[in-house]
Parts: structure tokens; C-alpha cells; sequence
């Protein structure tokens, strides 16, 4: 993060929430950084659930109430997986709670959702790869983070810029189908975009594009 906001790079940071020091805080404050979360249920165990880890519903929680607090620019997505009303009465709480953009979405079957299955780029958006890149905590670089199954490189062995125009990373992005009016990946599809990509529009967004 660090990194890239100082390369004055607009960044989109994906966590849990579940543990945030300090000097976290004071970087997700920063104006070229944007926040995304998941949250699953009101219900406590159910969160916990979902997540494996007992107590990440008391820690995302009160995360989200502080990121809010701190006036940081925060997207959560519920996932819906198959129980509607849990979905709707952890929307209804968020949006009390003053969370500024929540999206209820379906569950994808990539990355732990996928389970024993082999993830499909079937179940992408088809925006993987325009004019974005995620870097995951291990330092790989993948088309996008609902994508990172499709890895291209690693921020470990060489510059950020050198991936990108790598024929590797322009296979990974072409392996991608373009789907016309395919629903976006959550909380968003571009972390790059903060109007087009909003939880109610339903066009194609534009990464590059602020508003």
C-alpha cells in the first residue's frame, strides 16, 4: 500500500477485517485508497460459519463501525448463499451501521467458495485484466481478486510495471471471456472506479474512469 500510493497509484484494499493495527488505519486514510469487506450474517456464529474463524464476526464488525468512524471510503459485500433473509437483515444492519455502499451479491465458486472443485473462469465477470491487477499477500499478481486463480507473476521477483507488459499476463487476461451483461465480481468490479461501478448500476463500468 505504501508502494502505491506513493507511485500515486489508486488502490483498493480486500480484507477481512479481521485485524487491523494502526498503521493500517492511518494508510486506508489516505485519499487514493478505497476499503472492501464481506460481511455474512447479524448472526455472530453464522459469520463465523461462513469464514471458519471463531470471533471474525466481533472483529469485522467492529472494524467496519470504526473504518465508518474514521470516514474511510468502505464497500461491503454480502453474499448471498441461497438465504435471502439472512442476506437482507445484514444489508438493513450495515446500512445502519452507515456503511455508504453495501451490495448483496450471489456466491461465486472461486477461492474458498469453490471448495474441492477446480475454479472456472466461467464464473468471472469478464472484466478480468482492464486496466487493473491484483496483488495478492503472497506477492503473486492476478487479473483481478475474484480471478486469483490467474496469476501472471510476482511483485517478489520483479517490478509491477515489468508483469503487466509480460506475454504472460497478456495470455492470463485474454483467458478471461468478455461476457456481455454478466453480473460484477463483489463488492466491486475495478477498484479503480467509484460511480460507474456503483451496487445499483447494471452496465459495464469503467476502470480507469473516476466520474
Amino acid at each position: 500500500m505504501q508502494r502505491a500510493v506513493g507511485a500515486d497509484l489508486r488502490v483498493r484494499v480486500y480484507s477481512n477485517l479481521f485485524r487491523i493495527r494502526d498503521e493500517h488505519w492511518r494508510l486506508l486514510m489516505h485519499p487514493n485508497v478505497r476499503l472492501a469487506t464481506t460481511y455474512h450474517s447479524t448472526v455472530a456464529t453464522e459469520h463465523d460459519e461462513v469464514t471458519g474463524r471463531v470471533g471474525s464476526h466481533k472483529a469485522t464488525h467492529a472494524n467496519i463501525v470504526e473504518a465508518v468512524r474514521r470516514g474511510i471510503r468502505l464497500k461491503v459485500a454480502v453474499l448471498d448463499g441461497g438465504n435471502h433473509e439472512r442476506a437482507e437483515r445484514a444489508r438493513m444492519e450495515l446500512q445502519a451501521l452507515g456503511v455508504p455502499e453495501v451490495r448483496v451479491s450471489k456466491v461465486r465458486p472461486v477461492g474458498n467458495a469453490a471448495g474441492a472443485a477446480v475454479p472456472s473462469t466461467s464464473s468471472l465477470c469478464g472484466r478480468c485484466g482492464d486496466k487493473k491487477a491484483a496483488i495478492l499477500p503472497d506477492g503473486n499478481v492476478s487479473v483481478c481478486e475474484m480471478g486469483r486463480f490467474l496469476t501472471a507473476g510476482s511483485v517478489k521477483d520483479a517490478s509491477l510495471a515489468s508483469v503487466l507488459v509480460s506475454a504472460r499476463w497478456a495470455e492470463v487476461a485474454a483467458s478471461v471471456p468478455r461476457r456481455v451483461g454478466a453480473a460484477l465480481c463483489p463488492p466491486d468490479c475495478a477498484p479503480n472506479d467509484d460511480s460507474s461501478c456503483g451496487p445499483d448500476n447494471s452496465g459495464p463500468c469503467g476502470p480507469a474512469d473516476d466520474g
